[in-house]
């Protein structure tokens, strides 16, 4: 009789345990630190559910969710390349080399980017677009 009350002792510690933390702080640990945003639904309700079922440790959820910033979604980043430095990537024919381009973006972002990716959604181009960077349209 012993063994089914210490298992359903450790499911009901592991339960507790579980509700002790942030649901924002574990599953998003690179949200942490901000200080402003629009809050992720998602959390609040993750942080809801553990007030459901363990008030204090729902609220407690809620407070370290809010106090490290990981309750807030993550701000749009932008960057922007020189279009000269792109005309690198450019080979003589008109084509984008595609080594060349994610090298030029990994140099000038520091970011590697899968251009190779087979879900990558690729998109044309207008004559007017490539003359406003001062390309020359080559088929």
């Amino acid at each position: 009789m012993r063994i089914p009350s210490r298992l359903i002792g450790g499911a009901v510690v592991a339960a507790l345990l579980t509700q002790l933390t942030a649901c924002g702080t574990l599953f998003f640990p690179d949200r942490r630190g901000q200080i402003e945003g629009k809050v992720d639904p998602v959390i609040v309700a993750l942080d809801a559910i553990g007030i459901l079922f363990y008030v204090i440790p729902g609220l407690i959820a809620f407070g370290v969710d809010f106090a490290t910033g990981a309750i807030y979604l993550p701000g749009g980043k932008t960057a922007q390349v020189d279009p000269h430095t792109l005309n690198k990537a450019i080979a003589a024919d008109g084509k984008v080399d595609k080594v060349r381009l994610q090298a030029i973006l990994e140099s000038e972002l520091g970011q590697r980017l899968p251009l190779n990716d087979p879900r990558l959604i690729q998109h044309k181009g207008s004559v007017e677009q490539l003359a406003m960077y001062g390309l020359k349209p080559a088929a």
